[in-house]
């Protein structure tokens, strides 16, 4: 899946996209709409905050760098064991397991907080009333809805494509 970013001028145009959409068969959970704080966004699939924040981002780094942490940690274990213990490599293996749970779990509390690093460039378009459209699509349908929201919304301002989305939010 590949994300799609777009800005829209108006709630006519963002209802008119939607919809648009729906018809050329994007589900509406596929559909993330982010607005000003506070506007009323109607019927608009409103984007979570899964899409919104960076609490997926932030827990792949926690999962790899608490997993290398415990890696080595087992691995330190191991070498040089405490006096009268035996450890084998079931040990490398639950501190590996122990790190990557950790480093999610702490990174997700911190990714919570903080907003996502795509959606930041828009903040500024998203405060002067500009609506930003994030739409999930396959890869082999992005130039598809790419040319299909331009030919009909010339004022929609394409923004690109963000490489990989993960399969869970």
């Amino acid at each position: 899946m590949r994300r799609i970013y777009f800005l829209v001028p108006d709630f006519d145009t963002a209802n008119r996209v939607t919809d648009e959409l729906l018809l050329a068969r994007i589900s509406e959970r596929q559909i993330h709409v982010v607005a000003r704080e506070g506007a009323p966004l109607g019927d608009l699939p409103k984007a979570s905050f899964l899409q919104t924040s960076d609490v997926i981002p932030a827990i792949e780094r926690g999962l790899a760098v608490g997993g290398v942490t415990g890696t080595l940690a087992g691995i330190a274990a191991v070498s040089f064991p405490p006096a009268g213990l035996v450890l084998g490599g079931g040990a490398v293996l639950a501190t590996a397991l122990l790190g990557s749970g950790v480093g999610a779990w702490l990174s997700s509390m911190i990714g919570v907080d903080v907003v996502n690093s795509q959606i930041r460039q828009f903040e500024s378009a998203v405060q002067n009333g500009n609506i930003l459209f994030m739409v999930d699509v396959p890869r082999t349908r992005v130039e598809e809805i790419e040319t299909l929201v331009k030919s009909h919304h010339p004022e929609a301002d394409i923004e690109g494509t963000e490489p990989h989305i993960p399969a869970f939010p």
